[in-house]
Protein backbone atom coordinates (compact mmCIF):
# COMPACT_ATOMS: atom_id res chain seq x y z
CA UNK A 1 0.00 0.00 0.00
CA UNK A 2 2.78 2.41 0.91
CA UNK A 3 4.65 1.54 -2.27
CA UNK A 4 1.52 2.12 -4.33
CA UNK A 5 0.93 5.49 -2.66
CA UNK A 6 4.54 6.47 -3.29
CA UNK A 7 4.22 5.54 -6.95
CA UNK A 8 1.06 7.66 -7.26
CA UNK A 9 2.77 10.61 -5.62
CA UNK A 10 5.78 10.26 -7.90
CA UNK A 11 3.49 9.97 -10.92
CA UNK A 12 1.51 13.09 -10.02
CA UNK A 13 4.75 14.95 -9.31
CA UNK A 14 6.13 13.92 -12.70
CA UNK A 15 2.95 15.05 -14.44
CA UNK A 16 3.01 18.36 -12.58
CA UNK A 17 6.68 18.86 -13.47
CA UNK A 18 5.98 18.05 -17.13
CA UNK A 19 3.04 20.47 -17.15
CA UNK A 20 5.15 23.25 -15.63
CA UNK A 21 7.99 22.62 -18.08
CA UNK A 22 5.54 22.67 -20.98
CA UNK A 23 4.05 25.93 -19.74
CA UNK A 24 7.48 27.50 -19.27
CA UNK A 25 8.54 26.36 -22.74
CA UNK A 26 5.46 27.78 -24.41
CA UNK A 27 5.74 31.08 -22.54
CA UNK A 28 9.45 31.32 -23.35
CA UNK A 29 8.77 30.66 -27.04
CA UNK A 30 6.04 33.31 -27.16
CA UNK A 31 8.09 35.91 -25.31
CA UNK A 32 11.11 35.30 -27.55
CA UNK A 33 8.92 36.00 -30.58
CA UNK A 34 8.04 39.42 -29.20
CA UNK A 35 9.94 42.61 -29.92
CA UNK A 36 10.48 45.37 -27.39
CA UNK A 37 12.05 48.33 -29.21
CA UNK A 38 14.93 50.21 -27.54
CA UNK A 39 12.82 53.36 -27.61
CA UNK A 40 10.60 51.99 -24.84
CA UNK A 41 11.87 53.11 -21.46
CA UNK A 42 11.85 50.58 -18.60
CA UNK A 43 11.80 47.69 -21.06
CA UNK A 44 12.53 45.18 -18.29
CA UNK A 45 9.18 46.00 -16.70
CA UNK A 46 7.42 45.46 -19.99
CA UNK A 47 9.15 42.07 -20.39
CA UNK A 48 7.82 41.13 -16.95
CA UNK A 49 4.26 42.26 -17.65
CA UNK A 50 4.24 40.60 -21.06
CA UNK A 51 5.61 37.33 -19.67
CA UNK A 52 2.88 37.20 -17.03
CA UNK A 53 0.13 37.92 -19.55
CA UNK A 54 1.48 35.30 -21.95
CA UNK A 55 1.63 32.80 -19.10
CA UNK A 56 -2.03 33.41 -18.29
CA UNK A 57 -3.01 33.06 -21.95
CA UNK A 58 -0.98 29.88 -22.48
CA UNK A 59 -2.32 28.27 -19.31
CA UNK A 60 -5.83 29.19 -20.46
CA UNK A 61 -5.18 27.53 -23.83
CA UNK A 62 -3.96 24.34 -22.14
CA UNK A 63 -6.96 24.19 -19.81
CA UNK A 64 -9.29 24.85 -22.74
CA UNK A 65 -7.77 21.96 -24.72
CA UNK A 66 -8.30 19.74 -21.68
CA UNK A 67 -11.94 20.78 -21.69
CA UNK A 68 -11.76 22.31 -18.22
CA UNK A 69 -12.72 25.87 -19.16
CA UNK A 70 -12.56 28.37 -22.00
CA UNK A 71 -9.40 30.35 -22.64
CA UNK A 72 -11.29 33.65 -22.40
CA UNK A 73 -13.10 32.57 -19.24
CA UNK A 74 -9.84 31.62 -17.54
CA UNK A 75 -8.18 34.91 -18.52
CA UNK A 76 -11.10 36.90 -17.14
CA UNK A 77 -11.20 34.89 -13.92
CA UNK A 78 -7.46 35.10 -13.31
CA UNK A 79 -7.11 38.82 -13.97
CA UNK A 80 -10.08 39.61 -11.75
CA UNK A 81 -8.61 37.35 -9.03
CA UNK A 82 -5.22 39.07 -9.16
CA UNK A 83 -6.61 42.58 -9.26
CA UNK A 84 -9.30 41.79 -6.69
CA UNK A 85 -12.47 43.73 -6.05
CA UNK A 86 -11.47 47.29 -5.13
CA UNK A 87 -12.73 48.82 -1.92
CA UNK A 88 -15.52 51.23 -2.75
CA UNK A 89 -13.88 53.87 -0.56
CA UNK A 90 -11.41 56.49 -1.74
CA UNK A 91 -10.44 59.84 -0.19
CA UNK A 92 -12.17 62.63 -2.07
CA UNK A 93 -14.66 60.34 -3.85
CA UNK A 94 -18.02 58.70 -3.30
CA UNK A 95 -18.10 55.43 -5.23
CA UNK A 96 -21.24 53.42 -5.93
CA UNK A 97 -22.08 50.37 -8.03
CA UNK A 98 -25.36 50.99 -9.87
CA UNK A 99 -27.22 50.16 -13.07
CA UNK A 100 -27.98 52.66 -15.83
CA UNK A 101 -30.57 51.48 -18.33
CA UNK A 102 -30.07 47.91 -17.16
CA UNK A 103 -26.30 48.10 -17.64
CA UNK A 104 -23.87 47.79 -14.68
CA UNK A 105 -21.92 50.98 -13.92
CA UNK A 106 -19.64 52.25 -11.19
CA UNK A 107 -20.05 55.95 -10.41
CA UNK A 108 -17.20 58.03 -9.01
CA UNK A 109 -18.43 61.33 -7.51
CA UNK A 110 -15.92 63.92 -6.27
CA UNK A 111 -16.70 65.19 -2.78
CA UNK A 112 -14.88 68.49 -3.31
CA UNK A 113 -17.28 71.44 -3.44
CA UNK A 114 -18.17 72.90 -6.82
CA UNK A 115 -19.57 76.36 -7.51
CA UNK A 116 -21.40 75.11 -10.60
CA UNK A 117 -22.99 71.96 -11.96
CA UNK A 118 -20.27 69.39 -12.30
CA UNK A 119 -18.82 67.89 -15.46
CA UNK A 120 -19.62 64.22 -16.19
CA UNK A 121 -17.88 61.45 -18.09
CA UNK A 122 -18.98 58.07 -19.43
CA UNK A 123 -15.95 55.77 -19.43
CA UNK A 124 -15.88 52.67 -21.64
CA UNK A 125 -13.06 50.28 -20.76
CA UNK A 126 -10.70 48.54 -23.16
CA UNK A 127 -9.90 44.84 -23.52
CA UNK A 128 -10.57 44.02 -27.16
CA UNK A 129 -14.35 43.80 -26.56
CA UNK A 130 -13.57 40.40 -24.95
CA UNK A 131 -11.69 41.20 -21.76
CA UNK A 132 -11.58 44.16 -19.38
CA UNK A 133 -14.03 45.20 -16.70
CA UNK A 134 -15.05 47.97 -14.34
CA UNK A 135 -12.68 46.55 -11.73
CA UNK A 136 -9.69 46.43 -14.07
CA UNK A 137 -10.13 50.12 -14.93
CA UNK A 138 -11.04 51.27 -11.45
CA UNK A 139 -7.72 53.00 -10.88
CA UNK A 140 -7.99 55.00 -14.12
CA UNK A 141 -11.52 56.18 -13.36
CA UNK A 142 -10.63 57.16 -9.78
CA UNK A 143 -7.74 59.26 -11.05
CA UNK A 144 -9.80 61.02 -13.71
CA UNK A 145 -12.68 61.70 -11.32
CA UNK A 146 -10.55 63.02 -8.48
CA UNK A 147 -7.95 65.00 -10.42
CA UNK A 148 -10.34 66.62 -12.91
CA UNK A 149 -13.26 67.06 -10.46
CA UNK A 150 -15.51 65.07 -12.79
CA UNK A 151 -18.29 62.60 -12.00
CA UNK A 152 -17.27 59.46 -13.90
CA UNK A 153 -19.57 56.54 -14.74
CA UNK A 154 -17.59 53.43 -15.77
CA UNK A 155 -19.71 51.10 -17.90
CA UNK A 156 -19.69 47.31 -17.63
CA UNK A 157 -20.96 46.55 -21.13
CA UNK A 158 -21.51 42.99 -22.38
CA UNK A 159 -18.50 41.18 -23.85
CA UNK A 160 -17.71 38.85 -26.74
CA UNK A 161 -17.72 35.97 -27.49
CA UNK A 162 -20.97 35.62 -25.55
CA UNK A 163 -22.29 38.79 -27.18
CA UNK A 164 -21.54 40.22 -30.63
CA UNK A 165 -21.68 43.61 -32.29
CA UNK A 166 -23.65 45.79 -31.68
CA UNK A 167 -24.43 44.55 -28.15
CA UNK A 168 -21.46 46.41 -26.65
CA UNK A 169 -22.44 49.66 -28.36
CA UNK A 170 -26.10 49.20 -27.43
CA UNK A 171 -25.13 48.89 -23.75
CA UNK A 172 -22.97 52.01 -23.92
CA UNK A 173 -25.82 53.92 -25.53
CA UNK A 174 -28.38 52.73 -22.96
CA UNK A 175 -26.12 53.68 -20.05
CA UNK A 176 -25.29 57.08 -21.57
CA UNK A 177 -28.89 58.02 -22.32
CA UNK A 178 -29.85 57.06 -18.77
CA UNK A 179 -27.06 59.23 -17.38
CA UNK A 180 -28.20 62.17 -19.50
CA UNK A 181 -31.69 61.81 -18.03
CA UNK A 182 -30.62 61.68 -14.34
CA UNK A 183 -27.32 63.59 -14.39
CA UNK A 184 -28.61 66.84 -12.93
CA UNK A 185 -31.22 65.52 -10.49
CA UNK A 186 -29.20 62.62 -9.03
CA UNK A 187 -25.58 63.71 -9.42
CA UNK A 188 -25.54 67.48 -9.81
CA UNK A 189 -24.00 67.09 -13.26
CA UNK A 190 -24.81 69.38 -16.18
CA UNK A 191 -26.14 66.97 -18.88
CA UNK A 192 -24.66 69.29 -21.52
CA UNK A 193 -21.16 68.78 -20.01
CA UNK A 194 -20.88 65.00 -20.39
CA UNK A 195 -17.75 63.57 -22.02
CA UNK A 196 -17.53 60.16 -23.73
CA UNK A 197 -14.19 58.40 -23.40
CA UNK A 198 -12.31 55.15 -23.18
CA UNK A 199 -9.16 53.25 -24.03
CA UNK A 200 -8.56 50.93 -27.01
CA UNK A 201 -11.87 49.12 -27.64
CA UNK A 202 -13.44 51.70 -25.33
CA UNK A 203 -12.13 54.45 -27.59
CA UNK A 204 -13.81 52.69 -30.50
CA UNK A 205 -17.10 52.56 -28.58
CA UNK A 206 -16.82 56.25 -27.65
CA UNK A 207 -16.31 57.37 -31.25
CA UNK A 208 -18.98 55.00 -32.57
CA UNK A 209 -21.50 56.10 -29.95
CA UNK A 210 -20.84 59.75 -30.74
CA UNK A 211 -21.66 59.07 -34.40
CA UNK A 212 -24.77 57.07 -33.52
CA UNK A 213 -26.07 59.82 -31.24
CA UNK A 214 -25.33 62.47 -33.88
CA UNK A 215 -27.42 60.59 -36.45
CA UNK A 216 -30.32 60.31 -33.98
CA UNK A 217 -29.94 63.83 -32.64
CA UNK A 218 -33.13 65.45 -31.33
CA UNK A 219 -33.73 68.38 -29.05
CA UNK A 220 -34.65 66.05 -26.20
CA UNK A 221 -31.21 64.41 -25.84
CA UNK A 222 -28.08 66.46 -25.06
CA UNK A 223 -25.05 66.07 -27.28
CA UNK A 224 -21.76 64.83 -25.78
CA UNK A 225 -19.50 67.70 -24.82
CA UNK A 226 -16.31 66.00 -26.04
CA UNK A 227 -14.57 62.69 -26.78
CA UNK A 228 -11.47 61.35 -25.03
CA UNK A 229 -9.97 58.60 -27.19
CA UNK A 230 -7.04 56.74 -25.64
CA UNK A 231 -5.15 54.72 -28.30
CA UNK A 232 -8.48 53.92 -30.01
CA UNK A 233 -9.17 51.05 -32.43
CA UNK A 234 -10.95 52.77 -35.30
CA UNK A 235 -10.98 50.64 -38.46
CA UNK A 236 -10.64 47.08 -39.71
CA UNK A 237 -10.09 47.92 -43.39
CA UNK A 238 -6.27 48.03 -43.43
CA UNK A 239 -3.88 46.12 -41.19
CA UNK A 240 -0.84 47.05 -43.29
CA UNK A 241 -0.56 50.64 -42.10
CA UNK A 242 2.99 51.49 -40.98
CA UNK A 243 2.15 51.20 -37.27
CA UNK A 244 0.71 47.72 -37.77
CA UNK A 245 3.84 46.52 -39.56
CA UNK A 246 6.39 48.38 -37.45
CA UNK A 247 4.86 47.19 -34.17
CA UNK A 248 3.36 43.86 -35.17
CA UNK A 249 5.24 41.94 -32.43
CA UNK A 250 5.41 44.66 -29.77
CA UNK A 251 3.58 43.93 -26.49
CA UNK A 252 0.99 44.41 -25.23
CA UNK A 253 -0.97 44.18 -28.49
CA UNK A 254 0.18 42.16 -31.47
CA UNK A 255 -1.04 42.83 -35.00
CA UNK A 256 -2.61 39.38 -35.37
CA UNK A 257 -4.26 39.68 -31.96
CA UNK A 258 -5.98 42.90 -33.00
CA UNK A 259 -7.59 41.11 -35.95
CA UNK A 260 -8.60 38.28 -33.59
CA UNK A 261 -10.33 40.82 -31.33
CA UNK A 262 -12.13 42.53 -34.21
CA UNK A 263 -13.45 39.24 -35.58
CA UNK A 264 -14.65 38.04 -32.19
CA UNK A 265 -16.45 41.33 -31.65
CA UNK A 266 -17.98 41.20 -35.14
CA UNK A 267 -19.22 37.62 -35.50
CA UNK A 268 -16.70 35.16 -34.06
CA UNK A 269 -15.46 33.80 -37.41
CA UNK A 270 -11.70 33.81 -36.84
CA UNK A 271 -11.11 31.40 -39.75
CA UNK A 272 -10.53 34.43 -42.00
CA UNK A 273 -7.88 35.99 -39.75
CA UNK A 274 -4.96 35.42 -42.13
CA UNK A 275 -6.95 36.68 -45.11
CA UNK A 276 -7.81 39.87 -43.23
CA UNK A 277 -4.19 40.37 -42.20
CA UNK A 278 -3.18 40.07 -45.86
CA UNK A 279 -5.85 42.54 -46.98
CA UNK A 280 -7.91 40.06 -48.99
CA UNK A 281 -11.13 41.19 -47.29
CA UNK A 282 -11.54 44.50 -49.14
CA UNK A 283 -12.81 44.80 -52.75
CA UNK A 284 -10.73 47.01 -55.03
CA UNK A 285 -13.39 49.70 -55.30
CA UNK A 286 -13.70 49.98 -51.51
CA UNK A 287 -9.95 49.95 -51.12
CA UNK A 288 -9.76 52.89 -53.51
CA UNK A 289 -12.56 54.67 -51.62
CA UNK A 290 -10.83 54.24 -48.25
CA UNK A 291 -7.39 55.13 -49.59
CA UNK A 292 -8.07 58.85 -49.35
CA UNK A 293 -8.37 58.37 -45.57
CA UNK A 294 -5.96 55.46 -44.97
CA UNK A 295 -3.09 56.27 -47.31
CA UNK A 296 0.20 56.23 -45.30
CA UNK A 297 1.09 59.45 -47.14
CA UNK A 298 -1.46 61.13 -44.84
CA UNK A 299 0.79 60.38 -41.87
CA UNK A 300 3.47 62.84 -40.76
CA UNK A 301 6.81 61.74 -42.31
CA UNK A 302 8.38 60.81 -38.97
CA UNK A 303 5.88 57.98 -38.56
CA UNK A 304 6.96 56.36 -41.81
CA UNK A 305 10.69 56.58 -41.13
CA UNK A 306 10.97 53.38 -39.09
CA UNK A 307 11.44 50.53 -41.55
CA UNK A 308 8.56 48.23 -42.43
CA UNK A 309 7.81 45.95 -45.34
CA UNK A 310 4.56 46.58 -47.19
CA UNK A 311 2.73 43.45 -48.37
CA UNK A 312 3.14 42.66 -52.05
CA UNK A 313 0.12 43.39 -54.23
CA UNK A 314 -0.36 39.75 -55.20
CA UNK A 315 -0.91 38.89 -51.54
CA UNK A 316 -3.89 41.23 -51.31
CA UNK A 317 -6.17 39.99 -54.10
CA UNK A 318 -9.79 40.38 -53.07
CA UNK A 319 -11.64 37.29 -51.82
CA UNK A 320 -15.42 37.71 -52.08
CA UNK A 321 -16.16 35.08 -49.45
CA UNK A 322 -13.93 36.80 -46.90
CA UNK A 323 -15.55 40.16 -47.67
CA UNK A 324 -18.97 38.61 -47.07
CA UNK A 325 -17.81 37.49 -43.61
CA UNK A 326 -16.45 40.88 -42.53
CA UNK A 327 -18.49 43.44 -44.50
CA UNK A 328 -20.51 44.56 -41.45
CA UNK A 329 -17.22 45.50 -39.81
CA UNK A 330 -16.73 48.27 -42.37
CA UNK A 331 -19.79 50.24 -41.29
CA UNK A 332 -19.01 53.36 -39.30
CA UNK A 333 -20.50 52.10 -36.02
CA UNK A 334 -17.85 49.37 -36.09
CA UNK A 335 -15.06 51.30 -37.84
CA UNK A 336 -15.62 55.00 -36.96
CA UNK A 337 -12.63 56.16 -39.02
CA UNK A 338 -14.51 55.00 -42.15
CA UNK A 339 -17.50 57.31 -41.58
CA UNK A 340 -18.35 59.73 -44.36
CA UNK A 341 -17.49 63.42 -44.00
CA UNK A 342 -21.03 64.55 -43.22
CA UNK A 343 -21.09 62.27 -40.18
CA UNK A 344 -17.60 63.13 -38.93
CA UNK A 345 -18.34 66.85 -39.13
CA UNK A 346 -20.78 66.34 -36.25
CA UNK A 347 -18.04 65.04 -33.95
CA UNK A 348 -17.68 67.11 -30.75
CA UNK A 349 -14.32 68.43 -29.52
CA UNK A 350 -11.97 65.47 -29.37
CA UNK A 351 -8.79 64.47 -27.54
CA UNK A 352 -6.76 61.63 -29.07
CA UNK A 353 -3.81 59.95 -27.36
CA UNK A 354 -1.50 57.71 -29.40
CA UNK A 355 1.64 55.74 -28.57
CA UNK A 356 4.65 55.27 -30.82
CA UNK A 357 5.01 51.52 -30.23
CA UNK A 358 1.37 50.57 -30.75
CA UNK A 359 -0.27 48.90 -33.75
CA UNK A 360 -3.22 51.31 -33.30
CA UNK A 361 -1.05 54.43 -33.51
CA UNK A 362 -1.92 55.28 -37.10
CA UNK A 363 -5.67 54.83 -36.54
CA UNK A 364 -5.53 57.67 -34.03
CA UNK A 365 -3.27 59.87 -36.17
CA UNK A 366 -5.40 59.42 -39.29
CA UNK A 367 -8.58 60.13 -37.31
CA UNK A 368 -6.96 63.30 -35.99
CA UNK A 369 -6.17 64.40 -39.55
CA UNK A 370 -9.70 63.70 -40.79
CA UNK A 371 -11.30 65.63 -37.94
CA UNK A 372 -8.90 68.54 -38.30
CA UNK A 373 -9.47 68.72 -42.07
CA UNK A 374 -13.22 68.85 -41.42
CA UNK A 375 -12.89 71.73 -38.95
CA UNK A 376 -13.52 69.75 -35.77
CA UNK A 377 -11.73 71.00 -32.65
CA UNK A 378 -9.23 68.20 -32.00
CA UNK A 379 -6.28 67.85 -29.62
CA UNK A 380 -3.66 65.17 -30.24
CA UNK A 381 -1.07 63.98 -27.72
CA UNK A 382 1.57 61.45 -28.77
CA UNK A 383 3.58 59.38 -26.27
CA UNK A 384 6.91 58.87 -28.01
CA UNK A 385 8.07 56.10 -25.66
CA UNK A 386 4.65 54.57 -25.03
CA UNK A 387 3.16 51.19 -25.91
CA UNK A 388 -0.42 49.95 -26.07
CA UNK A 389 -1.95 49.92 -22.59
CA UNK A 390 0.52 52.40 -21.07
CA UNK A 391 -2.19 54.40 -19.25
CA UNK A 392 -3.02 51.36 -17.11
CA UNK A 393 0.51 51.60 -15.68
CA UNK A 394 0.38 55.18 -14.45
CA UNK A 395 0.19 54.11 -10.80
CA UNK A 396 1.15 50.44 -10.40
CA UNK A 397 3.83 50.51 -7.72
CA UNK A 398 7.10 49.09 -9.02
CA UNK A 399 5.42 48.42 -12.37
CA UNK A 400 4.65 52.11 -12.88
CA UNK A 401 5.89 53.52 -16.20
CA UNK A 402 6.69 57.26 -16.25
CA UNK A 403 5.17 57.40 -19.75
CA UNK A 404 1.90 56.17 -18.28
CA UNK A 405 1.92 58.93 -15.68
CA UNK A 406 2.62 61.57 -18.35
CA UNK A 407 -0.20 60.22 -20.50
CA UNK A 408 -2.66 60.26 -17.62
CA UNK A 409 -1.66 63.84 -16.77
CA UNK A 410 -2.42 64.88 -20.35
CA UNK A 411 -5.84 63.22 -20.23
CA UNK A 412 -6.74 64.93 -16.95
CA UNK A 413 -5.44 68.29 -18.16
CA UNK A 414 -7.61 68.12 -21.28
CA UNK A 415 -10.76 67.19 -19.36
CA UNK A 416 -10.19 70.11 -16.98
CA UNK A 417 -10.33 72.52 -19.92
CA UNK A 418 -13.87 71.46 -20.87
Amino acid sequence: MEIGTAILIIGFAALAAAFILLLIGLVYSEVMNSEIPPGIANSGKLHTVHGCLVGIAVLGQILARLGLCSEVGFSRWFTELVIGKPQLISPGLRIKDMTFGGVPVRVYEPTAPSDQKRRGMMYFHGGGWILGSINMHDNICRQIAKESNTTVASVGYRLAPEHRFPAHLDDCEAATLHFFSVAEAEFGVDPHRVVLGGDSAGGNLSAALSQRLAKKRTGDVPSPLALVLIYPALQMADFTLPSYLQNQSVPLLYRARMVFYYLHYLNGDVSVCQDVLAGRHIPAELKAHYSKWLDPANLPPEFRERSYQKHEQEDTAHDGEVYHVIKDGLQSEFSPLLAEDDVLRLTPSTFILTCEYDVLRDDGILFHKRLKDLGVDVTWHHVSDGFHGIVSFFNMGWLTFPAGKRAMDQIVSYIKTL
